[in-house]
Formats: structure tokens, C-alpha cells, sequence
């Protein structure tokens, strides 16, 4: 029995930790304190404002130690190493389990460059970690876009190459590497080469830009012109991609920035890491709250735990509200400029990650629901491995061979999901061609979900026979899906179900709640396909019409679409309204020509 009045009389009015244990030895809770006597005594006070896990946590301990240290920084630091280390049952859970990439510029003669999860103590250079592959992948095709880099693992030492051990590979001959393997290229070149890449990693642009364009001048004043024009394209490549990453003042450099949101038992934490204005890096956790932790408690915990993780080092970090000081860090809350919006960036992040996070819990939850007797049905008439909660059916529109489009519907639950209905033009094949229409539409659909990371349906509906059927597995086949989700056909005249690999139809009764459920979806898919084609055309006859008409150019073929939308809605229109976007004699020469059609 824990004599509760005994321990909290030895407990000293200092900082510290304290930690809670069951009476099998095993740790509750870890917590700091400014004041351990008083913080340990709330937890068996009768109080109004205790939760109920809290009471709960109060009946399990059995035994209470703790550690007195310095300050209440010190203890803010020892609890998160306690709650690393044993991870208590009643501690907040910080759910992230990456492992982040590294970019490495390897120890060895012609140092290589490539993406790495795993350092090495070997005495090559790690850049980051970053906690966006897509961030690392950009950076490596950049710097291999920019310079000539060897990609191959040969041992280029130098007896080596004078012994010829190595001949050049495809990557010489198509322009991507200088060919050291051979001698063509010296060890001190490359090495030049290697501390302009090292300084792009580190985020220093403006430098290697410098010294490219000075190399350009260089060239361009002995007449080596082709020359020149390469380092150019390299300048303007470098350019482009500042462009793209600089968002925010660059003076602003070397700085991270937390913002926080809370939402029901969880808190989500952005991180932005900003390097000369630039966003390098930007990572979301989510924490679950376990007790009544506050803002400033979470904040703090996931601000060590994540600057660990990215190795960070900046002693400057933006905060959204006042948090206990560590050291080493500079705490700042921005209150106006370029500062306030990367503050409010960070708290976007934040929002939709959770909002994403809670999507995707629902989307869990909704597949273990009592899912409705027609689904269930369904799954047992298409003899489905699991019951389609989530169904997608496509239709191409292509009425005379004009502006070929296409239309996927989707349903969730049995019923139609129309926020995620999708309009696509097709863009790579030429004329009325059904079949390589709906290989393209169903390739882009699902390279796209699989590229967001979003869920894919239980079944695909296609609107037609075994043509289009045959079109959209091959799409399915070259992302590698094929087999993961149940896919059928359904032609027109007769209602009949192809599946692939099979030549004869499936017949379902014409009064079957699974047949009605694809009818639907086959109905709908054509009238939201047919209503875009429509539209398109509509806009199209409208452009056509008005270009016959003098005095009428596209900015204001522009406006009057804009304005009324087609040449139908025109016709209804008096002088007087279309005086409102283009002059007056303007609007009658419009309403003559358009009322001799």
C-alpha cells in the first residue's frame, strides 16, 4: 500500500523528475515538476478539475521516485530522455517512426553522391536528414543535372586507373560523366566539382551561381562559346530551382519553425526548416495525449524530439505562444512580416495533416462498419475477396470524334461520392480512339493516388465491352496493381460483366440490387462524362463564332465567356447587358451575327 502522505513529506520544494510505478514494478508515468512536492501531492488531491485517466493513473501507483536537478529546463530535458527510454504507458505518444534520408558525398577518390537512411562513420559527409524523399530525389537530379558525377562503385585509386583496370561506361558516352575511371578526367577537377555540390547542399546558391557566371565570362572572353552557353544552362538551372524553393526574405536563414495544432486527444506539430529564405525541410507529428499535458508541454516535447531526429542545430526557433527556455536555443514569436507567414505556413501544415490523419482514421474505421446488405451482395455475385466499399467507374465521351474526354465517378459506401468526381482531357492520343483513351485516363487516375498516397478502390467499373477492359488492365499492369483490385467491363446492348482473362460474360438478374448498384455507376460516369463534353464544345462554338466577328479578339472572346458562358446564353442577352463587357457597337455586331446562326 503507498503511503502517499510519507513520500510527498520527503520530497523536496526543488525542480525535478518524478515517476510513477505499479505495484509489478513497472513505470506509469514520467513527469517534471518546478516544484516536486507540490506537483506529486496534486495527483492524490481530491479535485474537481481532474480528468478521469488522471484519477485512474492516481489508483495504479504503488511506488513514486525522483530525481532532483538544476532547473526546470534541466528537468523539461531528463523527461524526455526517461519517456525515450521507457516509453510509459500514461506519457504522451509521439507517433513517428521514420527514419529520415541522408544525402552523402562519399570518403573516397572521386567522391560519389547519392540518398542513404543508413550513416556510416567512415568519415563521409552527410547532408540533412531531409523529411521529404521527394526533397532528396529533386536535390540529386539537380546536382546531377549540373555536374558530371560518377554513379558507379569501381575503386578509382590511382594505381588503378594507371593500371587501366576500368573502361567508361554508357553514363561517358551519353554525356553524364567525365570518364576518371580512365584518366579523362583529373582528381582535382572532380574535386572542384565536389565542393560545388557541397555547397548547394548547404544551401549556399547564391555562391555557386556567383562562381558559374564569373566561369561563364571566362569562357565568353577566350571564345570558347559552347562552352559558355553549358555553364549558362547550368546558372539558369540553379535559378530555377531557387525560384521554386525561395518563399520568405532570405535573410532569414537557419531557422526552424514549430507551429502547433490540437484537435479532440491529439496535437499536430509542423516543422520547417528554413536555409538562406528557404524551406529545406518540413515534417509533421502527431501526438496523443494521454493525460491533461499542456500546450506548452507537448510543444516543448515534440520540439526536442524532432530537432534530434533532423540533427538540427539552429539556435533560433519561431514558437507560436512561450515555452520554457533550453539551451542552446533562442525562443522568438513573430508578430508581423515574412516571419508571421512562415508561422502561419507551419500552422496550414499542421491543419491539414490532421485533417489527412483524420480522413484516413475514417476511411479505416468505415471498412470494419457493418457494411450494407448490397455491398455484401455484390461481393458475393462478382465473387469479390472483399466487400467494395469504395468503387470507381469510368466513361470516355468523344460525341463525332470531337474534344475526346473522360469521366470517373466514385462511391463510397454504396452511394455516390460526388466531391471526388474527376473530369480528364486527353492529352495523348489523337482522334475518336476509345481504347487508348481509357488507357491513358485510368493510368493517370491511379498513378496519381498511388502518388498522393491515397487510397485505392476495392473495384473499378469500366464502361464498356472487352476492348476498353483490355485498355485499363494495361494501365493497371504498368503500375504494378493489377490483381489488387477486382476490375470489370460492362457492355451496353445486353448488360453483360466481362472480367479479364475471361470470354464469357457474367448475366446478373435484371432486378439484382449488384446490377442496379453498376447501372448507377454506369449512369452516372456517362451523364457527368457527357454534361464536360458538352461544355467544351459549348465553349468551343462560342471562341468559333465570335472569332468571325470583327472587332472581337480573344482577350474579349475571354471576357464574354467569362461573362455568360456560351453562345446560347449570349443570344438571350439585350445589347444593353453586353454592353456591360465589350462597347456598345461591339454588342450589336455580336447579337446580329449570332442571330443569323
Amino acid at each position: 500500500m503507498l503511503d502517499v502522505k510519507h513520500i510527498v513529506s520527503i520530497l523536496p520544494n526543488q525542480p525535478g523528475v518524478y515517476q510513477f510505478y505499479d505495484k509489478h514494478g513497472n513505470i506509469l508515468y514520467v513527469g517534471k515538476a518546478k516544484n516536486l512536492k507540490s506537483r506529486v501531492a496534486s495527483y492524490f488531491t481530491s479535485q474537481k478539475h481532474e480528468s478521469f485517466k488522471t484519477k485512474k493513473l492516481a489508483g495504479q501507483v504503488y511506488d513514486i521516485k525522483h530525481i532532483v536537478v538544476e532547473t526546470e529546463t534541466d528537468a523539461l530535458l531528463l523527461e524526455n530522455n526517461l519517456i525515450k527510454q521507457y516509453q510509459p504507458k500514461y506519457n504522451v505518444l509521439l507517433k513517428d517512426d521514420k527514419t529520415f534520408p541522408w544525402i552523402c558525398i562519399k570518403n573516397e577518390e572521386f567522391p560519389r553522391v547519392f540518398s542513404t537512411r543508413n550513416r556510416v562513420n567512415d568519415g563521409s559527409e552527410y547532408f540533412g536528414p531531409y523529411t521529404s524523399a521527394v526533397m532528396v530525389r529533386t536535390l540529386i537530379n539537380l546536382v546531377r543535372q549540373i555536374y558530371q558525377i560518377r554513379t558507379c562503385t569501381y575503386k578509382l585509386t590511382e594505381e588503378n586507373i594507371l593500371n587501366k583496370k576500368f573502361k567508361v561506361c554508357l553514363e561517358y558516352h551519353i554525356g553524364n560523366c567525365l570518364g576518371p575511371c580512365e584518366n579523362k578526367q583529373t582528381e582535382e577537377d572532380y574535386r572542384q566539382t565536389i565542393n560545388q555540390v557541397r555547397k548547394i547542399l548547404k544551401g549556399n546558391i547564391q555562391q555557386v551561381q556567383e562562381y558559374l557566371k564569373e566561369l561563364m565570362l571566362e569562357c565568353a572572353e577566350r571564345h570558347q562559346f559552347e562552352e559558355a552557353e553549358l555553364i549558362k544552362q547550368k546558372h539558369e538551372l540553379l535559378q530555377k530551382y531557387k525560384s521554386k524553393s525561395t518563399i520568405v526574405n532570405p535573410k532569414i536563414n537557419n531557422v526552424d519553425v514549430f507551429n502547433f495544432y490540437e484537435r479532440k486527444n491529439n496535437a499536430y506539430i509542423n516543422f520547417l526548416k528554413i536555409i538562406n529564405g528557404a524551406i529545406v525541410q518540413s515534417h509533421t507529428v502527431e501526438i496523443t495525449k494521454k493525460l491533461d499535458e499542456t500546450r506548452e508541454d507537448l510543444l516543448a516535447y515534440a520540439i526536442l524530439d524532432i530537432r534530434e531526429k533532423v540533427s538540427s542545430s539552429s539556435q533560433v526557433v519561431y514558437v507560436p505562444f512561450d515555452l520554457p527556455e533550453l539551451p542552446g536555443i533562442s525562443f522568438t514569436i513573430p508578430k508581423i512580416g515574412d516571419k508571421k507567414k512562415l508561422m502561419e505556413l507551419s500552422e496550414r501544415n499542421a491543419i491539414q495533416f490532421a485533417l489527412h490523419v483524420e480522413k484516413k482514421k475514417n476511411d479505416i474505421s468505415e471498412r470494419f462498419r457493418k457494411p450494407p446488405a448490397k455491398l455484401v451482395q455484390l461481393k458475393t455475385d462478382l465473387r469479390l475477396k472483399e466487400v467494395p466499399f469504395h468503387i470507381e467507374c469510368f466513361d470516355n465521351s468523344n460525341i463525332q470524334g470531337t474534344s475526346p474526354v473522360a469521366a470517373c465517378v466514385v462511391f463510397k459506401n454504396g452511394k455516390p461520392a460526388t466531391k471526388e468526381y474527376r473530369h480528364f482531357h486527353i492529352k495523348t492520343v489523337e482522334g475518336a480512339n476509345d481504347f487508348a483513351s481509357m488507357e491513358e485516363v485510368v493510368y493517370r487516375r491511379y498513378r496519381r493516388l498511388i502518388e498522393e498516397k491515397r487510397n485505392l478502390p476495392q473495384l473499378i467499373v469500366i464502361d464498356g465491352g472487352k476492348g476498353q477492359l483490355s485498355a485499363a488492365v494495361k494501365s493497371l499492369k504498368k503500375l504494378g496493381i493489377y490483381g489488387k483490385i477486382a476490375i470489370l467491363g460492362i457492355a451496353k446492348k445486353l448488360e453483360e460483366l466481362y472480367f479479364p482473362g475471361d470470354s464469357i460474360p457474367l448475366y446478373l438478374n435484371k432486378n439484382s440490387s449488384s446490377l442496379k448498384i453498376i447501372q448507377h455507376l454506369r449512369n452516372e460516369a456517362h451523364r457527368f462524362g457527357i454534361t464536360f463534353h458538352r461544355n467544351i464544345r459549348s465553349k468551343i462554338m462560342t471562341k468559333t463564332i465570335l472569332e468571325s466577328i470583327e472587332g472581337v479578339g480573344p482577350k474579349t472572346i475571354e471576357k464574354l465567356i467569362k461573362e455568360f458562358g456560351s453562345v446560347d446564353s449570349i443570344k438571350t442577352k439585350t445589347v444593353e447587358d453586353i454592353s456591360n463587357v465589350v462597347p456598345k457597337k461591339v454588342a450589336e455586331k455580336i447579337l446580329k451575327r449570332l442571330s443569323e446562326n
